[in-house]
Parts: C-alpha cells; structure tokens; sequence
C-alpha cells in the first residue's frame, strides 16, 4: 500500500491517504448519483483500506503455528482491539473495519449535531469496561466542526481509553484544528482534507449527509 502523508502540517497527528484505490472510491461516493446500496459498500471497503494503516503501530508478538509441512512461527496482534462507531453513520465504515479484524470488539456511541447550535448531543453509550485494555478506534465518516469527535474522545478517555485513533472519511480544518487543541494525543486518519465547513456546518465540497445516504433517507 502506498504511503499516506504525514507530519501534515496542519496537524502532526494527521494522517490523510493519498492512495489512488481510495481517492477513486472517495470520488465514486462523493458522486450526487451514487445510491445508498453503492454508497454503503464504498464506505465498507475505503474504511478496510484505511485500517491497514491505522493498525501499523499496533503490538503484536511471535506465535508457534504449525502449517502442513512444518511448524513455524508467525505473528499476531497482541493488543485487545475495540472498535467505536458514532452512530449512526459510522456504523457503515465500523463494518469495513470489522472485515478486516473480526475479533475486535464493538463499543457504540449515540450522538447527534444540534443542526441550530451545532453542538454535539449524547445519548447512548455501550462500550466495553475495559477500554485500556488495548487500542481504541473512533469511527466516524466526517470530521466538520470537531465538536462530536472531542465530546467523543473525552468521553472514551473517561472510561478508559489510553491509545485512541479515529478514522474519517472527509475532515476540514476547523474539525482537525478542535481535535488538536482538544486532543492533541489523538491520531487522525482521513480519506481526504476538504476545504472549509459553509454557514450550517457541512463540509465542502463534502459528500452530504453520510448518515441519510447510507441508509437512504434523505
């Protein structure tokens, strides 16, 4: 996999990919055609991308394995993984992730944007007690404001979290600059790095609403 950027100058804890298999599924997503059955499997297969990435760092240690000509030794990932998607569109790439590592558990964070404040609103949590345990992926599509994402990690670090990452599709500067002021620890890996948020929020040039077109209610 080619390499992603990184030491972004916006942030030095900002990974955004460069690979073409992914900027070429971010653009068929991005598409105002795109259904929400298209939508839902790039959004899958761009986060099983990106997790390759994401998990480099993880520890990992030698284990006897016998293959059918001879034992060996391979390796494996030594840390107890949790993936955490804000609901409701992180669902959808929590499921690419999944694919990819199927013995991570699965914590879940309700939140929404007050669409008038802007501010993040909480309303469900169910997460694994023991968060420290190992490393933690946040997952959520867009990165706009930043305001879901910081409330996000605060509240995973209170339960636990020591080694957290989140992975989005699409970021703006005003999100990833919150982040870094609020979470300077946090690893940020991102599909692209859109160009600014407009008067309501959104991200431009975006992608809409990730929520509504994954599971086709807008």
């Amino acid at each position: 996999m080619k390499e992603p950027i990184k030491a972004h100058p916006l942030h030095p804890n900002l990974v955004v990919f460069d690979h073409p298999l992914i900027q070429h599924k971010l653009t068929w997503l991005r598409d105002v055609e795109t259904g929400f059955r298209t939508f839902r499997a790039l959004l899958s297969q761009i986060a099983g991308l990106m997790v390759y990435e994401v998990t480099r760092a993880f520890p990992s240690e030698p284990v006897p394995v016998r293959t059918p000509l001879e034992p060996t030794v391979g390796t494996r990932i030594s840390a107890r993984i949790t993936v955490v998607p804000v609901l409701r569109a992180g669902l959808g790439m929590a499921e690419g992730v999944l694919e990819v590592m199927p013995e991570a558990r699965v914590g879940h964070l309700g939140m929404f944007r007050d669409e008038r404040t802007l501010q993040p609103v909480h309303y469900l949590s169910r997460l694994p007690r023991d968060l420290g345990a190992g490393p933690v992926i946040l997952v959520d599509p867009m990165l706009a404001t930043g305001g879901s994402a910081s409330a996000a990690a605060s509240l995973l670090k209170k339960q636990g979290a020591s080694d957290l990452r989140m992975i989005c599709l699409v970021a703006v500067p005003e999100g990833v600059t919150r982040m870094r002021q609020d979470h300077p620890d946090v690893t940020i890996y991102a599909a692209a790095l859109d160009r600014m948020l407009d008067e309501r929020g959104f991200i431009l040039p975006g992608l809409g609403d990730a929520g509504d077109r994954l599971y086709g209610t807008g």
